[in-house]
């Protein structure tokens, strides 16, 4: 992977600067895909597997942190996320942040991980024409009890223990990271936030991942993509929890690679 560098992305009236980094941007004819981190992730909490995958799959790589994650502009402390921020980071982020790098004529491949992979649908859903293949690990696609009683859980241990530390280790701003992903979660009209009616607009090839020890979700999240996506392969994974690359990166890996060489 490349060191990381900073991008400005100009969207929804404000400028952001975005921390991302390059894997085998030398393989020019390969397809590229792209990473998109969970809730609480960031460009570097990825660690060695975009990197890993890439080789495998024969691929580039593009692993960014959005805004208010890692060491891209933190969101401003009295800033709360709308409900539909993951729609806007779909359909409005994106778009410039792929246009700001140059790659926004590519028909891209995403890697999106939980709340990653939600945007990736979303956007996948949206931009039809211009996403050749998604994998998506744990995403949501509406919201469960036990998503929730997870991170009302999540926010007692960042309040009570050394978390906030461990965090700032990932992001320049941890609290801008914790607070933005845990009151969005935690807002009681999130409740209601679902994207399952946008899935059947997705023509991509989809692979969707799941691990039977997840606290954040259940098969439902993705046996329903499997409903309304006729073209999705399901890959679910024992001894797994929310974080498949970092439980099981070896099936992960294999399965990813294999899937796209294959769509």
């Amino acid at each position: 992977m490349t060191a990381a560098q900073f991008v400005t992305v100009r969207w929804a009236g404000r400028d952001e600067r975005i921390e991302h980094a390059w894997i085998a941007p030398h393989r020019r004819a390969r397809p590229l895909l792209v990473f998109l981190h969970e809730g609480l992730g960031s460009l570097a909490m990825w660690r060695d597997f975009p990197g890993e995958l890439c080789e495998v799959a024969n691929c580039r790589g593009l692993v960014f942190s959005r805004g208010g994650y890692g060491q891209s502009t933190a969101r401003a402390a009295h800033e709360r996320w709308p409900v539909e921020v993951m729609h806007h980071q779909a359909r409005d982020f994106l778009p410039a942040f792929f246009s700001a790098l140059g790659v926004d004529r590519e028909r891209l491949w995403m890697y999106g991980h939980s709340d990653g992979g939600s945007i990736a649908l979303i956007h996948a859903a949206t931009f039809p024409e211009r996403v050749a293949g998604l994998i998506v690990a744990a995403p949501h696609i509406f919201v469960e009890d036990v998503t929730v009683a997870s991170i009302e859980k999540a926010r007692e241990t960042y309040l009570n223990t050394d978390l906030r530390a461990r965090f700032a280790r990932y992001h320049a701003d941890p609290d801008s990271a914790f607070w933005g992903w845990n009151d969005l979660w935690l807002n009681p009209q999130f409740r209601l936030w679902t994207i399952e009616d946008l899935l059947a607009d997705i023509r991509c090839p989809v692979l969707a991942v799941q691990g039977h020890d997840d606290e954040y979700g259940t098969m439902a999240q993705i046996e329903g993509i499997a409903r309304r996506v006729p073209q999705a392969q399901l890959l679910k994974l024992h001894d797994c929890g929310h974080s498949a690359h970092r439980d099981r990166p070896s099936e992960v890996i294999a399965a990813a690679a294999e899937f796209m060489r294959g769509s």
